[in-house]
């Protein structure tokens, strides 16, 4: 009996000893999860300050300069730099339309160039070129006119006969085609579209297409890539909501 009962009080130490030891491998476990997630936490708010930090150095809206969608003094607005080869910005191009549109006045469009020469060799920086020169020759609208057609025309990736569309679109649009052919062959916004792409740098801007939402109270909210419609619409919404 005296074994049988030390065996038993043996078998419920080392149940006890057991069950103790898990429940600290379960507690040891929960403190690694929680430090894990601090530090994740920790790291995404550094990188969401750095994002703020380089969205600070947006150039600001000239009316003069830009080109603007919508109203043009909209308490939101989203500033666009994008490719005209990128065949992701051919896809937010309408999904920033259908935004502008159904905003009620609310939202801005301002379009940039961002031309990636190591994807888009040539062809990008050429038609950001022509969409200047269609303003130089229509004003802010032609800008809009040709970007919509050029959109609609061409497949992206560097598919694009150029020497073809480009004319083809200034004639469709209703400009002088010597006077466009004129100033392309001049190169002179050459300039205008590399400070263009290096404020998209400065910002963030690694990819296209690249935006940066502006609320009226300055604050910012950077967004990469051709997000959906709801998503783009939630940020907006979120600036709206900034006095």
């Amino acid at each position: 009996m005296r074994v049988a009962a030390l065996l038993r009080a043996s078998m419920a130490a080392l149940a006890l000893f057991a069950s103790s030891a898990a429940a600290q491998t379960d507690a040891d476990a929960a403190l690694v999860e929680r430090y894990v997630e601090r530090q994740r936490a920790a790291a995404a708010q550094r990188e969401q300050h750095e994002a703020d930090a380089r969205a600070g150095a947006l150039r600001p809206v000239s009316k003069a300069r830009d080109h603007i969608r919508g109203n043009p003094d909209a308490p939101v607005t989203l500033v666009e730099h994008s490719d005209f080869e990128c065949p992701f910005c051919k896809r937010f191009h309408t999904t920033l339309k259908q935004l502008v549109d159904q905003s009620n006045g609310k939202l801005r469009w301002v379009y940039r160039h961002f031309p990636l020469e190591e994807l888009h060799p040539a062809k990008a920086r050429k038609e950001a070129a022509a969409s200047e020169c269609a303003v130089e020759l229509g004003g802010n609208d032609a800008f809009w006119k040709f970007a919509d057609r050029f959109f609609e025309l061409t497949p992206s990736n560097n598919k694009t006969d150029i020497d073809t569309v480009l004319p083809r679109i200034a004639r469709e649009i209703g400009l002088d085609e010597t006077r466009f052919a004129a100033c392309l062959a001049s190169d002179r916004y050459a300039r205008h579209v590399e400070e263009d792409y290096q404020n998209a740098v400065a910002t963030g801007g690694r990819g296209t297409p690249w935006s940066v939402i502006v609320s009226k109270s300055g604050k910012t909210y950077p967004l990469s890539g051709a997000q959906p419609y709801a998503a783009v619409k939630q940020l907006v919404d979120l600036a709206l909501e900034e006095k």
